[in-house]
C-alpha cells in the first residue's frame, strides 16, 4: 500500500497545502475544470524535488495530502500517482531556474494558438511589465508549440521555443504552462498572460 505522501514528510504536506490553495483560486476561475492541470513546486534543488499536484482529482477539492514527490525525471519519490506532466514540471524548474510551475487549460489559451500557431505577439501592453518587461512599448512573442503525449518530445520542443522573457508558453490545443519563483509569482504570471490572451482573442 502507497504511503500518502504528507505521512512521509511534514515538509511535504506544508507544499500541499499551499498547492492546494492555489488549485482552488484557479479552479474557481474555470482555468482548472473538472480534473484537468496541474501546480508545483521546488522542494529542493540537489537533488531537483517538486511537490506536484496528484493526478485525476478535482483540483477545487485538494487537500494537503493530495501533493505527490516527483524527481528531475517526474517519477514519484515519495506519495501516490504523478500526472504524466511532472516530467514537464521537472524540465521547466531546470530549464528555467523557476521554483514553481502552473498549468492551466483556458479557453483563450486554445483558441489563440488556433490563430497565432507561430507565437502571439505582445506589444504595446502595459501588463507586459506584470511579466517583468520593463515598459508597455517592448515586444515580446509568447511561444506556441504543438501538443505531444511524449513529455520528452514536449518539452524539446519547449526548450526550443524558450524565451527567457516570457515566463509561459502555449501548448497548441491543450493549454498555458506558466513559471515563477514561488507560487505566488507563477499565480501571477499566469493571470497576466491569461489577461492578455483574452485581449487577443477579444480583438480578433
Amino acid at each position: 500500500m502507497t504511503e500518502r505522501a504528507t505521512d512521509l514528510d511534514p515538509g511535504l504536506a506544508e507544499a500541499g497545502a499551499v498547492l492546494a490553495a492555489e488549485a482552488a483560486r484557479f479552479a474557481s476561475l474555470g482555468w482548472m475544470r473538472g480534473t484537468s492541470g496541474n501546480l508545483s513546486m521546488v522542494t529542493s534543488r540537489d537533488p531537483l524535488r517538486l511537490a506536484v499536484t496528484a493526478s485525476g482529482m478535482d483540483k477545487g477539492e485538494l487537500t494537503e495530502s493530495d501533493v505527490v514527490l516527483v524527481d528531475a525525471a517526474g517519477n514519484a519519490v515519495s506519495g501516490g500517482r504523478p500526472s504524466a506532466e511532472a516530467a514537464l514540471h521537472a524540465r521547466v524548474a531546470r530549464l528555467t531556474g523557476a521554483d514553481a510551475v502552473v498549468h492551466v487549460h483556458t479557453i483563450a489559451s486554445v483558441a489563440v494558438a488556433e490563430r497565432c500557431p507561430e507565437g502571439v505577439v505582445l506589444r504595446g501592453l502595459e501588463m507586459l511589465k506584470g511579466i517583468g518587461r520593463p515598459t508597455h512599448a517592448e515586444e515580446v512573442i509568447l511561444p506556441v508549440i504543438a501538443n505531444s503525449q511524449d513529455m520528452t518530445v514536449l518539452g524539446d520542443r519547449l526548450e526550443a521555443a524558450h524565451d527567457p522573457r516570457v515566463p509561459a508558453v502555449v501548448v497548441a490545443g491543450h493549454g498555458l504552462y506558466v513559471w515563477g519563483a514561488d507560487p505566488r509569482q507563477a499565480r501571477h504570471h499566469t493571470e497576466v498572460v491569461e489577461w492578455m490572451l483574452e485581449l487577443e482573442l477579444a480583438r480578433r
